[in-house]
This record gives C-alpha cells, structure tokens and sequence, in this order.
C-alpha cells in the first residue's frame, strides 16, 4: 500500500533519463536496453571481457588474459557487471560525483547477479577505500554505499571501514603497469585489530569501476599478508582492454 501512495505522489520514473517506467528504482526500456553486460568470454583470473574465444589463452583448464598469464594478480578472481561505456556511465558517473546514492541499490542488485558464485564464496565484504580528504569532498564512498547493498542481497558480513587509504594517489589512467604499482606502493593499510578479522576468511573487494586492476591488486596483497585465504573481486563495471578489443 505505502509503494501505491508513494508512486501516486511521485509517479516512477526511470533512473536515467527521467521517462515514465513501472516502478520506482528501474529503468526505461530503451536506457536498460543501452547496458552492456560482461558475459563469457572473458579472462576467468581479472575478468576482462573478450571480443571472442580466440582472443584467451588456454590456461589450467580456463581462458586469461596475457596480462594474467604473464604477471597473476595477487586477487584470486575478479567480475563485474557492466562493460564501462556510455550505458554504464549514466548509471555510474551520476552515483560517484552528483551524489545520487539510490543509485546503488540497482548497481548492487545488477553486481549480485554478475558476482553470485564470488558471494556464494565469499565470508567478508571489503570495499575499496577512498583517502579521507576525496572522501570529504565527495561526501560518500560510493565502493562502501555498493559493499552494504551486496551485504543485505547476500546476506555476507561487510566490514566498511577495515581498508584504509592511507595516502593520496595519482589518477592511473595513463599509467605503465611499473608506474602503477609505484604510485600503490604502501597507500592501503588496515584499521586495528584487522588481522583477527581477516584470518583465513575469504574475502569479496568491492568497488565501483575496475579500471587496470592495479588498484585492487595493492589491496589484495593487504589484505593477504593480513591472513586473509583469499580475495576476490566484484565491481560495478569493468573497463575493456583496448589491446584485447583492438582488432588484429
């Protein structure tokens, strides 16, 4: 009843692009019809899409990437649910910078689909931290607002403030795999007493975009040498590899 008199006051609208839809939270036909879901083939170790079978190398018994064959991440698998294009961004771009929190509750639920087998697994959920003065500014850690939706989908424990951020970094983007690791080199830590947390847990890293994988490389090995068993990854979206999706 209280659902009737909420969409009679605000009649629902999609998420995107403000057209008349069904039900609160959900999308207009055509905006839904923009997302490009991450589907096989891709690399079974980072997740990155594939533009076909051919383009993995055979490797125990599943398809990486040559980046995951020629230097493993220390995570132990990672998903996502969208490839990160224009689809994705309209959904993600407003949530992490216009302060459109409800926009997590459809990420999370497009994430727990994309990520079931990782959750079946997964003992503790870990968002990937921002430094404290991004997170004054942006106001909210868009990783922790997706990590608590996922803990109520799937009934894991989340931990939101486990991780720490203990420096700024530099934006990647344009950054070698080296650079990358240089800038990481000591930015994540963890709160006290995380190591009694940790211990032979297996854990889920969550964050919004998977961009190289450098990022939740550097917490993984935190997290390791905390005792962690094992950490895995689930995120929002993934950006593609353009040396995978560049024609031969």
């Amino acid at each position: 009843m209280g659902g009737g008199i909420l969409d009679a006051l605000l009649p629902p609208t999609c998420l995107t692009c403000e057209a008349p839809v069904g039900a609160q939270g959900g999308q207009c036909p055509n905006c839904f019809g923009s997302l490009a879901f991450v589907t096989a083939p891709l690399c079974d170790r980072c997740g990155v899409p594939f533009p076909h079978a051919g383009a993995g190398i055979p490797h125990l018994e599943a398809l990486w990437c040559e980046a995951c064959v020629t230097a493993p991440p220390a995570f132990a698998q990672a998903r996502a649910a969208l490839r990160y294009d224009a689809g994705a961004k309209a959904l993600i771009l407003p949530f992490k910078h216009r302060d459109r929190t409800e926009l997590a509750a459809p990420l999370a639920r497009h994430m727990a689909r994309a990520g079931a087998d990782l959750l079946r697994r997964a003992e503790l959920l870990v968002p990937v931290p921002l430094h404290r003065w991004r997170l004054f500014r942006r106001r909210h850690n868009q990783a922790a607002l997706l990590a608590a939706r996922l803990a109520r989908l799937s009934r894991v424990p989340h931990a939101p403030m486990l991780l720490r951020r203990q420096r700024a970094t530099q934006p990647l983007g344009e950054l070698g795999a080296r650079a990358r690791e240089a800038v990481l080199e000591g930015a994540f830590g963890l709160a006290p007493g995380a190591p009694a947390r940790l211990h032979g847990k297996r854990v889920l890293l969550v964050d919004d975009v998977l961009t190289s994988g450098a990022t939740a490389d550097a917490c993984a090995r935190v997290l390791l040498a905390a005792g962690a068993a094992e950490v895995m990854v689930l995120a929002a979206a993934r950006v593609s590899d353009p040396r995978i999706e560049r024609p031969a």
